[in-house]
C-alpha cells in the first residue's frame, strides 16, 4: 500500500541513528503508524533484540526487548 510507505529519507534518518547505537535492522520492518510515528521491528542491538516506537520527530517513545 502506497500510502504506507516510509519515505526513503526517514529510512536513511533511522537508520543512521540505530547506527549511532549500535543497533541495525532491515529497512523493511519499519512501519509508518497512522499518528506520524514509526514502528521498528526486530531491531538488533549489542545487547539485544528489541522493537520500538518513534514520534514523528523520530525520537524513542518505547522500547521493548524481545
Amino acid at each position: 500500500m502506497a500510502d504506507d510507505e516510509v519515505p526513503a529519507e526517514v529510512v536513511a534518518q533511522i537508520m543512521a541513528m540505530l547506527a549511532d547505537m549500535q543497533c541495525e535492522m532491515d529497512p523493511s520492518d519499519i512501519e509508518a503508524e497512522d499518528d506520524g510515528g514509526y514502528e521498528l521491528d526486530d531491531v538488533f542491538c549489542a545487547d539485544g533484540q528489541y522493537d520500538m516506537k518513534l514520534d514523528a520527530d523520530l525520537q524513542i517513545t518505547e522500547r521493548r526487548k524481545e
